[in-house]
C-alpha cells in the first residue's frame, strides 16, 4: 500500500488533486486509515494514468468519470467526437490568429490585400422550399443539414437550388438558438412551403465558415451608413457549393438580411 504522499510522487499528481478525485468518485483510495490518512494500491496508478489522459484530451472531470467504465468500442467513438470539436476549435483559432495578423499588419502601415464586401441590394425571388425547423447548438448544424438531405430523400424530393439557414431568434446563441435549415425544391409535398420573395441587403463571403462573421460585420456597417433601410426578418445564409466537395478557401456563401425601406 502507498500513502497519498507516495501515490502522489510516483504519479506527480498533487495530494490535492487526488482527494479532489475521491469526492468526485474518480479514484477512490484503496483504504481510509483511522488518521484520516488515505492510502493506494499500486495498480491504482493505471486508473490515475487513465484520467490524466483523458484529462488531457480536455475532457472535464465530471465527463470522464462515465468514460472510465466505457468499454473500447464505444470509448473511440467519444474520442472520434472529441477530435471533431477540437478540429473545429483549432479551425477557429487559426482564422483567429489569421485576422489579428493582418490587423496587426494594417495598424503597422503595411498595405495588404484585404477580403472585402460589397453589400448588394437585391431581389430575393419566391422559392419552393423544404425545411426543418429546430432550437439547437451551433454545434448541431452539420447534423441538422444531414437530416434535411435525409428527409428530402425519404419523400422523393429534389434539390433544385441552394440549401440555407434561417434565423429566427432576434438574440443569436452559439448554444441554443431557433434556426430553420432549408433546401430548395421543385415538387410540392409535406413541409414544402414557399418562401416568399423578399428585398435584401445581401453579400457574398469567400472562404471558410468560421469567418462567416465578417460577412455580417460587413453588412452591419452598411445597415449603419444605411438608416432609410431596416431589417425585417431572419437573416440567411445561403450555401452556394457543397462543402463535402469543396475546398474550404473554395467555399462560397451568401448572407443576406432582409430590409424594407423606412
Amino acid at each position: 500500500m502507498l500513502t497519498i504522499g507516495e501515490f502522489s510522487g510516483l504519479s506527480h499528481v498533487t495530494p490535492r488533486m487526488l482527494r479532489h478525485y475521491d469526492a468526485l468518485g474518480l479514484l477512490r483510495p484503496e483504504a481510509v486509515g483511522e488518521n484520516g490518512y488515505r492510502y493506494y494500491r499500486q495498480e491504482q496508478l493505471s486508473a490515475l494514468i487513465r484520467i490524466q489522459w483523458l484529462a488531457g484530451y480536455g475532457f472535464s472531470l465530471h465527463e470522464i468519470g462515465p468514460l472510465l467504465s466505457m468499454e473500447d468500442g464505444e470509448l473511440l467513438e467519444r474520442l472520434r467526437q472529441r477530435q471533431l470539436v477540437l478540429r473545429r476549435e483549432l479551425r477557429a483559432k487559426q482564422a483567429q490568429l489569421h485576422q489579428l495578423e493582418r490587423d496587426i499588419l494594417r495598424l503597422e502601415g503595411v498595405t495588404i490585400m484585404e477580403n472585402t464586401y460589397h453589400v448588394i441590394l437585391l431581389e430575393d425571388p419566391e422559392q419552393k422550399v423544404f425545411s426543418i425547423r429546430k432550437t439547437i447548438g451551433v454545434d448541431q448544424y452539420h447534423a441538422l443539414f444531414d437530416e434535411l438531405r435525409r428527409e428530402a430523400a425519404a419523400r422523393g424530393l429534389a434539390q433544385a437550388g441552394p440549401i440555407q439557414m434561417l434565423y429566427h431568434d432576434p438574440d443569436f446563441s452559439r448554444e441554443l438558438s431557433d434556426v430553420e435549415a432549408q433546401m430548395v425544391v421543385a415538387q410540392d409535398g409535406p413541409d414544402v412551403s414557399i418562401k416568399p420573395r423578399s428585398l435584401c441587403a445581401a453579400v457574398q463571403h469567400r472562404g471558410s465558415y468560421e469567418n462567416l462573421h465578417r460577412a455580417y460585420e460587413a453588412l452591419c456597417g452598411w445597415l449603419a451608413e444605411h438608416v432609410e433601410y431596416r431589417p425585417c426578418g431572419a437573416a440567411m445564409d445561403r450555401y452556394l457549393n457543397d462543402p463535402h466537395q469543396t475546398a474550404e478557401e473554395d467555399l462560397e456563401t451568401g448572407v443576406l438580411f432582409p430590409v424594407e425601406k423606412v
